[in-house]
């Protein structure tokens, strides 16, 4: 099962957050059983479309998702899933 690992910047709002397994290898089912454990935290990552927001990022190992309209991108039963805020400035 893919493993989910956040950055310590939710903790701010999700105290109790911590690296889960989720059964799905679906980027929107994933975020969707996040958000029953994790009250909130889909809308945090996702818009009102399901597109990701800006501030927000996605790895899938080593990888950017390509895909930020649908998340599409493949996810493997072994992959590690890092979901974070995105810096920028200068």
């Amino acid at each position: 099962m893919p493993i989910i690992k956040f950055t310590a910047n939710l903790k701010r709002f999700y105290p109790d957050l911590s690296e889960v397994e989720i059964s799905s290898l679906d980027l929107n089912e994933i975020l969707n059983e996040l958000e029953c454990k994790y009250k909130g935290l889909k809308d945090y990552v996702v818009d009102e479309q399901g597109q990701l927001r800006k501030h927000v990022n996605i790895f899938i190992g080593e990888e950017l998702i390509r895909d930020r309209v649908s998340l599409s991108d493949s996810v493997k039963p072994n992959d590690e899933i890092y979901i974070m805020q995105a810096l920028s400035g200068g």
